[in-house]
């Protein structure tokens, strides 16, 4: 735990400085956030402050060095001969913003004197996006999503086999009710913490989202994501199901596919079947718009996939014909012989043709939830960096230093000022807090050389060397095998 120095009052309690709100906060008792107590008369950090290793030895586990935990390979030093990163996580915050960081670490790393910067940032301009593998349609682009009947987001472009979400931001943590800001901020926290969230989605469904789950749509939980279009998929598969059928139709909201109009059914030799689907056609056995958009076949409204096709063409159609028809999951399916009036008449599915059918599935990857956090870092929180922010804003531009979050690389977008991205599923646990200004509390971390950072202006005289933290340390974790080490010789201009 991290322990402050605050002004007691008369009644014992404590002003605590951590943000905006200032609580006043009762002996045993915590702030509004949850995340500052009242400890005797000192100000308690409850979260635990958190370092990363690279240790090979203990694959992958998080090791977590709390009261209770007998862990009698650890020799009871934190900096070992694997590399020690320290994270934001459980650091604290600098508001009022003139302070310097928290903690502001000396390591040596590579022979190069390094320096991190940490800071647990308030973020009022911050938000989530989520990508939820899934052919169904959850709404329409733009509608709203709600939280308790607030509003917290709302669908933006969709992306090839997924659905996507863009949630929270400043309009919706400040600029509307105070009901509707505090939601928000709930929901991103506990997004943001891999949490579970049901949202609502106006004209659309009803979706529990979850990092790193499946999501569950209207009560069901999905399994699959599309393996491709109706079109890519006749690509894929067309030299599979050509042996055993005449046509192929493979149902999609977006690109519904015909085998034998489409170019890999004309360069198999497959002959016109006399099949008319509706909708509007585009090139050669590509069609848009057979059906409304719907949690059916193929991100459809239909339950019968022959409700998209129109009378064949008797010029060409034959009594006899085999016709399959299949989602672009492989979840749905149907085989159909044409009858004497060539109509399609529902049949057992070949066993020769059905390892082709399962093989759509095999192809496809397990449907889930990703969720991004995704901040604006280019406030006054640069002030513990240095006290001319600008020059971090330019050494960061330059990639002389490198920024992270919670040990994870953080995506830093171009343009102006400081806005990074990072997938969640990437940090320790229990990485984000809030305040209720409202605002996400998120880790970030700021890495460079010694010399760069004195070049910059920053606060020299509050370097710790790393050894001396080895008593505030409260949890110790493994770092991701997916992702790159935050000190990483790459990741600078050496």
């Amino acid at each position: 735990m991290i322990r402050q120095k605050v002004d007691i009052e008369d009644n014992g309690k404590i002003r605590c400085d951590a943000c905006p709100v200032l609580c006043y906060i009762k002996e045993g008792r915590a702030g509004a956030c949850d995340r500052y107590a009242n400890e005797g008369g000192e100000l308690v950090r409850v979260d635990a402050f958190t370092v990363i290793e690279k240790r090979k030895e203990h694959g992958g586990d998080v090791i977590e060095f709390l009261p209770g935990n007998e862990l009698p390979e650890w020799n009871g030093s934190l900096v070992n001969t694997q590399p020690t990163f320290v994270t934001a996580i459980g650091a604290s915050t600098t508001y009022p913003d003139y302070k310097p960081a928290p903690f502001i670490v000396g390591q040596k790393y590579d022979d190069v004197d390094m320096v991190t910067v940490v800071t647990e940032g308030i973020f009022s301009y911050c938000g989530a996006k989520v990508k939820i593998d899934t052919d169904r349609h959850i709404g329409p682009e733009r509608a709203l999503v709600r939280v308790n009947d607030e509003a917290i987001g709302h669908v933006t472009t969709g992306e090839y086999g997924s659905q996507m979400l863009s949630l929270g931001g400043v309009n919706h943590l400040t600029g509307g009710s105070k009901k509707e800001g505090r939601i928000t901020c709930e929901a991103l926290l506990k997004l943001c913490n891999r949490e579970a969230v049901e949202m609502r989605i106006d004209d659309g469904v009803d979706i529990v989202v979850q990092a790193g789950k499946a999501p569950i749509i209207n009560g069901n939980e999905e399994v699959l994501m599309r393996v491709g279009c109706g079109s890519a998929t006749i690509g894929m598969f067309a030299k599979q199901w050509q042996p055993h059928v005449d046509e192929v139709v493979v149902v999609d909201d977006h690109i519904t596919g015909v085998l034998s109009e489409h170019q890999a059914g004309k360069l198999l030799g497959m002959p016109p079947t006399g099949i008319r689907v509706k909708g509007r056609k585009s090139t050669p056995g590509r069609y848009f718009q057979v059906a409304e958009p719907g949690v059916g076949w193929g991100g459809t409204n239909i339950d019968d996939p022959l409700s998209i096709l129109d009378e064949f063409k008797p010029a060409h159609a034959k009594p006899g014909m085999r016709l399959l028809m299949v989602s672009t999951t492989g979840e749905q399916c149907a085989f159909y012989i044409l009858d004497e009036n060539l109509q399609p008449t529902l049949t057992s599915m070949p066993e020769a043709l059905r390892p082709s059918v399962e093989r759509v599935a095999e192809n496809c990857e397990p449907s889930l939830c990703s969720v991004l956090f995704i901040g604006g870092a280019g406030g006054s929180l640069r002030a513990g960096v240095t006290e001319n922010p600008v020059r971090l804003t330019r050494s960061i531009r330059h990639s002389l230093t490198h920024v992270s979050c919670g040990g994870a690389p953080a995506y830093l977008w171009p343009g102006g000022g400081i806005t990074i991205m990072v997938d969640v599923m990437q940090l320790p646990s229990n990485a984000f807090g809030y305040v209720p200004t409202p605002a996400l509390v998120a880790p970030i971390e700021f890495t460079l050389r010694q010399s760069d950072y004195a070049d910059m202006g920053g606060h020299i005289d509050h370097i710790t060397p790393l050894e001396s933290l080895v008593d505030q340390v409260d949890r110790c974790v493994e770092v991701d095998a997916v992702n790159s080490w935050p000190m990483d010789k790459r990741q600078f201009h050496w």
